[in-house]
């Protein structure tokens, strides 16, 4: 069995598993929540990912199910919007395999673009996850909205969300403008190894859609990926192999396989176990799932697997 047959065996283990509620974190068992919070896009991309790679109909039924279920973050105030719609919703078309989703994917993207700020140049991070209502900017909320908008035709707002972020979150992953200024955040803190994953991608994912002004960027922040599995936060503590698999989808895009292939056979050999991908830190600030397997990082490791053996176009997502 490959290794991404064994990832997506485990998706029918955790289907069984989960029942009708979203995988979001896992230990011995999965941590489930109703709507999937801003990860609810990866286990639907998952499903996707499936049903291409199986050509199932059973599976292709479970995709298009789970994607429906996406519909509740269609007018969410959250920039994670990009992460749950892309990954879930545009999926299907993107893959080939079904539209069924599409029309949801469109209403995020323009909810994504009704809320851009011009004077701060970002659609702010929002208040779905019980933050306040000033305008932030957090590289987490560029993967997934940057092509979702693209793709809808909200190209100078892509832009622009994009520039904005790229130029702030390589000094700190987290800002909150006050109406003149830039200031960064404590939380997420500097040296946050996904962070630097998520800019990571973004970069890639504008060359893509937006031209050869990123590629210079975008290979910087490749040449500044470690090349291994990195430390959550700075040069200690627990690791997290969901950032290093975020990284070798980015690297795959920027045509950068030998580095990719290094890091999937890192995470082949040493944390992936039974189809997950374990030793993912999700939260160590508060200390949530510090060493646990993430439906992020099976997703990420999946897609790169699947970029990688050619199953997937670099691009498709």
């Amino acid at each position: 069995m490959t290794a991404l047959e064994d990832v997506l065996d485990r998706v029918d283990r955790t289907l069984v598993e989960v029942g009708d509620r979203f995988p979001l974190y896992a230990d011995d068992r999965w941590r489930t929540t109703a709507r999937g919070s801003w990860a609810a896009g990866c286990w639907v991309g998952l499903l996707w990912l499936r049903a291409k790679m199986t050509g199932s109909s059973r599976a292709l039924r479970d995709a298009e199910s789970w994607s429906a279920r996406l519909e509740c973050w269609a007018d969410a105030d959250t920039a994670t919007q990009g992460l749950i719609l892309w990954y879930g919703a545009a999926a299907g078309s993107r893959l080939g395999l079904s539209d069924v989703a599409t029309p949801v994917a469109l209403r995020g993207a323009r909810s994504l673009a009704s809320r851009f700020d011009a004077r701060a140049g970002v659609v702010p991070w929002g208040t779905a996850f019980g933050d306040t209502p000033d305008v932030r900017a957090r590289i987490d909320g560029v993967p997934g909205a940057l092509p979702l908008l693209a793709w809808a035709g909200d190209l100078g707002i892509a832009r622009a969300h994009t520039e904005r972020h790229l130029r702030l979150c390589g000094a700190a992953p987290a800002w909150r403008w006050d109406g003149t200024t830039w200031r960064p955040e404590a939380v997420p803190p500097p040296g946050w190894s996904r962070g630097d994953a998520w800019l990571l991608l973004a970069a890639a994912d504008a060359v893509a859609w937006l031209g050869d002004d990123f590629v210079e960027p975008a290979h910087a922040a490749a040449d500044a990926w470690p090349g291994h599995v990195p430390f959550a936060v700075g040069a200690d503590g627990p690791l997290d192999t969901s950032a290093a698999a975020i990284a070798a989808v980015a690297l795959l895009k920027l045509g950068r396989r030998t580095e990719a292939t290094a890091i999937l056979r890192r995470l082949e050999d040493d944390h992936l176990v039974h189809g997950g991908l374990l030793n993912g830190c999700y939260d160590s600030h508060t200390g949530v799932a510090v060493d646990h397997e993430l439906v992020w990082g099976d997703f990420f490791l999946a897609l790169a697997l699947a970029v990688a053996g050619g199953e997937v176009g670099a691009h498709d997502l």
